[in-house]
């Protein structure tokens, strides 16, 4: 009888650590179905706000280089070669930064760290370069080699630390929820902050330009210097809040934990898909950083208009992207609507384009008006182009920094051959004046020249034998070159 009672109680015992261990699995179950749900739910409207201000530092110091690298390293002596050599290897330092910081941050994740050391390596170095060539103060010499390798190292360095922040903010989207509406919404609200960021730059940029007048070149350095002091502070405020009120995405630890396997480049590579999202992310990207890139040069050079219009123009811009990107938000978006918006927004830029082309000195004015629609389209090419890299990474989240990553390689690398090619254009440039009186050309710049109607000017206003008219700075503006390179017709 005995026997039997402890066969009984092992029994009940087994039972019980059965019973228990069910309990355990359903709950494990219960709760996995929970966080997938989570993930799967529209994100909470801090979570996104916390987002969206992360990339500020990048954007404003990104709007200053884009804005006034070039202004800045031409009016301090540069020739526009060299000055385009130093923005050339910024670009090529950070397109393979973006390689490297994709395939590491894949591997290893902990996007937070990898944002955090991008940028303090931003704000570090940016200063550097626009606070002077630190090698000819060491060596005691302003040649032009050793400045263009001096601001080179420096624009080289800040590069590298904005692709490492740029890779790891535009990879936590997909690792920060599952559903296809909440990534769109956090990339336009990241876009929103990119506008708030750049108006900030304009906003201290005319304010500086008001209160230092550029009487000698001490004065030019001390404006672009207090530029950047005031971008590196406000972008530095803006990433401890974000550091403060974002949480490291679980997804990407779940898949870890879950031991899926890492995915292969080859994996990309043979998808069609991301080849048309490359095109597609590198053309927006071109259109909108080298026209940032050249609108100071074609307001001040092309359309003679005054000083501050570097500020006003290139901020009326960006405050209606802001309106815009906003409003993107409020959409509850799919695959065909990201198209339609797009080609909307493509077709929007070429008019815009088009105007900038023909628009007239005298009439400069318009300007103010053609910037309008300018950010509109700007905002719906941008958040769309963008929100595509996320459609294209879907689930696969073992390779989405490889993703962001190669396509900001695409980006960086086209966008400074591109910048190099229109800026030192003007060296190979032939002069209008020299050309046979016979024939009409369209000029690339207007600058210190009397235009005809829509910017063409007749050989024949001027005598053959008379001396080419100086011009300060041979540029014409990525508008008109990027819609017409240079060309000339026999009349």
């Amino acid at each position: 009888m005995g026997l039997v009672n402890a066969h009984l109680a092992t029994l009940l015992r087994c039972n019980l650590w059965l019973s228990v261990l069910s309990c355990n699995l359903l709950a494990v179950m219960i709760n996995g179905m929970e966080e997938e749900d989570t993930f799967v739910k529209p994100i909470g409207r801090w979570c996104v706000f916390y987002y969206g201000i992360g990339h500020m530092l990048n954007d404003i110091t990104s709007a200053c280089w884009f804005t006034y690298l070039l202004v800045f390293l031409t009016e301090i002596g540069l020739s526009p070669r060299d000055a385009a050599t130093v923005m050339l290897w910024g670009q090529v330092a950070d397109g393979i930064t973006t390689i490297l910081s994709g395939e590491l941050i894949d591997r290893f994740g902990c996007f937070k760290i990898w944002h955090g050391a991008g940028s303090l390596l931003v704000a570090v170095s940016f200063s550097s370069v626009f606070g002077g060539c630190l090698l000819c103060k060491i060596f005691g010499t302003n040649s032009s080699t050793l400045q263009t390798v001096g601001y080179s190292m420096f624009a080289a360095i800040f590069n590298a630390g904005w692709a490492v922040t740029q890779v790891s903010h535009m990879s936590m989207v997909n690792c920060m929820t599952l559903n296809s509406s909440s990534r769109v919404v956090l990339v336009s609200c990241r876009n929103a902050f990119t506008m708030v960021a750049n108006l900030s730059l304009y906003g201290v940029a005319f304010i500086v330009f008001n209160l230092i007048k550029p009487r000698a070149l001490i004065d030019v350095e001390n404006q672009y210097r207090w530029i950047a002091y005031s971008s590196i502070i406000i972008g530095c405020c803006f990433v401890c809040v974000f550091h403060f009120g974002t949480k490291e995405p679980r997804l990407k630890q779940d898949i870890r934990v879950k031991g899926h396997a890492r995915i292969l480049w080859a994996y990309w590579f043979s998808k069609l898909l991301y080849y048309q999202v490359a095109l597609i992310y590198v053309l927006t990207r071109l259109v909108t950083n080298v026209s940032q890139a050249f609108l100071a040069f074609y307001v001040i050079n092309d359309l003679q208009m005054a000083e501050t219009s570097k500020a006003l123009i290139p901020a009326i811009i960006y405050i209606c992207s802001f309106v815009a990107s906003v409003l993107l938000q409020e959409i509850t978006w799919t695959h065909h609507r990201l198209k339609m918006v797009y080609t909307a927004g493509g077709a929007l830029w070429i008019l815009c384009g088009a105007g900038f082309l023909l628009l007239p000195q005298r009439c400069s004015g318009f300007m103010y008006i053609l910037s309008v629609p300018t950010g509109i389209a700007n905002a719906l090419m941008t958040v769309t182009g963008v929100s595509m890299q996320s459609v294209l990474v879907g689930e696969d989240l073992n390779g989405c920094a490889f993703v962001y990553g190669s396509l900001s390689f695409l980006d960086k690398i086209s966008c400074g051959f591109a910048l190099y090619f229109l800026e030192s254009y003007q060296n190979s440039s032939p002069n209008l004046m020299e050309l046979p009186s016979s024939i009409v050309s369209f000029s690339v710049s207007r600058s210190s020249r009397e235009d005809g109607l829509f910017g063409y000017r007749n050989v024949h206003t001027q005598p053959r034998d008379s001396p080419p008219s100086p011009s300060p700075h041979c540029l014409s503006s990525q508008f008109v070159e990027m819609v017409k390179w240079s060309s000339y017709a026999m009349g």
